[in-house]
């Protein structure tokens, strides 16, 4: 079957997401439609040229992701309007909260033919943390509004716990159209598998500075481990958040500089980083998708520790005889620590959980496997 040529328009909230998270699907969509991006200021001049290669086009707005800004969210919708009908694309493809929930409306009300946001995980305005925020009470209300169920409208989500604790918040309903995707997927020709380093432990997490991450967590297990394994060595790589659930300065200054974790900032690839490390560690509890650097983990050939949360137990295999890595329970630094021992004293496992990673990224991961389906919800083939 010979598909029409459309013209699809991706709104995101980080311009660095379009080559890391949706390079390969938009490389995909190029060979049979025309791709435009709507994005928050690119300010990395590689990003631009590289897109301007590809032939995407690119309009840029000032959207802040991060924080609750009533003049920033109130142009971005502005902006998209203005970009919608002077484009008039056939599909709408946002993802993240703030391009799903204002571009939804915007779509709708501009009478784009097809609408598929992507949920790539529900983050901090689902955790289950008490009373909610006023913030986190809005974002709910909103999102509702912006996901009725419509003919024209067909949610992607990365995990199904995401799609099941909609439906019980009755944020969507059964009348929604809705697939499930493994994540964003991961480019494995991109990420070569590597024998981890055994003669010299080392452990790696990969994220943001947010509490909900698990930045404590993996702080006081790597403190717990090193009164008992000093030789061993603990990584952190990721950027200083100014978020709503951004860790406190006085964490922050021990990550700087006590010693028990050497933190790196943010880096532009963290190949080499997964390459010298032995087991990649990610202790979230933020309602991720599915962790990118998981993934990038498993491609690698490294064994995993993780929280039994939403988006992070899709990585872990639950057939013991192809095991490549741990789950614990969120926020517990005694269970973190126990695994982190183990593979210490099990350095065989390490290899082996490595090599069944690999494989099961293959399997379940793969981004060409991921973005076919993403390529049929968004034809609306799917």
């Amino acid at each position: 079957m010979v598909t029409e040529r459309k013209k699809i328009l991706i709104s995101c909230d980080s311009p660095r997401s379009l080559l890391d998270f949706r390079g390969k699907l938009i490389e995909a969509l190029l060979k049979k439609h025309e791709v435009i991006v709507f994005s928050p200021a690119i300010a990395q001049p590689y990003i631009s040229r590289q897109l301007m290669e590809m032939g995407v086009k690119v309009y840029e707005n000032e959207l802040n992701p991060s924080n609750v800004s009533i003049g920033s969210d109130l142009k971005y919708l502005f902006a998209l309007r203005k970009v919608i009908r002077m484009l008039k694309p056939d599909v709408f493809f946002p993802y993240t909260f703030k391009p799903v929930i204002y571009g939804s409306f915007v779509a709708r009300y501009c009478g784009v033919k097809r609408i598929t946001p992507m949920l790539t995980g529900l983050g901090y305005n689902f955790l289950d943390i008490g009373k909610r925020t006023w913030v986190q009470r809005i974002t709910r209300i909103l999102l509702k509004l912006s996901l009725r169920a419509s003919k024209r409208l067909h949610i992607i989500f990365q995990n199904r716990d995401d799609y099941e604790l909609l439906i019980r918040e009755h944020i969507i309903s059964k009348k929604n159209k809705a697939s499930v995707v493994n994540g964003s997927g991961v480019d494995l020709s991109g990420y070569e598998y590597s024998t981890p380093d055994i003669q010299h432990l080392s452990f790696l997490m990969i994220a943001r500075l947010i509490n909900a991450k698990g930045i404590r967590e993996y702080y006081e297990a790597a403190r717990l481990i090193k009164g008992k394994f000093p030789e061993v060595g603990f990584k952190l790589i990721g950027p200083y958040d100014d978020n709503i659930d951004a860790i406190s300065d006085d964490l922050r200054a021990k990550i700087c500089s006590d010693g028990t974790v050497q933190y790196l900032g943010l880096v532009e690839d963290v190949r080499p980083y997964i390459s010298a490390s032995s087991v990649v560690v990610l202790p979230s509890y933020y309602g991720e998708g599915v962790p990118r650097c998981l993934l990038e983990g498993m491609a690698m050939g490294r064994a995993l520790i993780t929280c039994n949360s939403v988006g992070c137990r899709e990585t872990i295999n639950p057939l013991l005889r192809k095991a490549n890595g741990f789950l614990v329970p969120i926020k517990d630094v005694a269970q973190l620590a126990s695994k982190m021992e183990y593979y210490i004293r099990h350095t065989d496992d390490i290899i082996r959980f490595g090599v069944n990673g690999r494989k099961y990224a293959g399997e379940k991961f793969d981004v060409n496997k991921v973005n076919e389906m993403m390529i049929r919800v968004l034809e609306g083939v799917y």
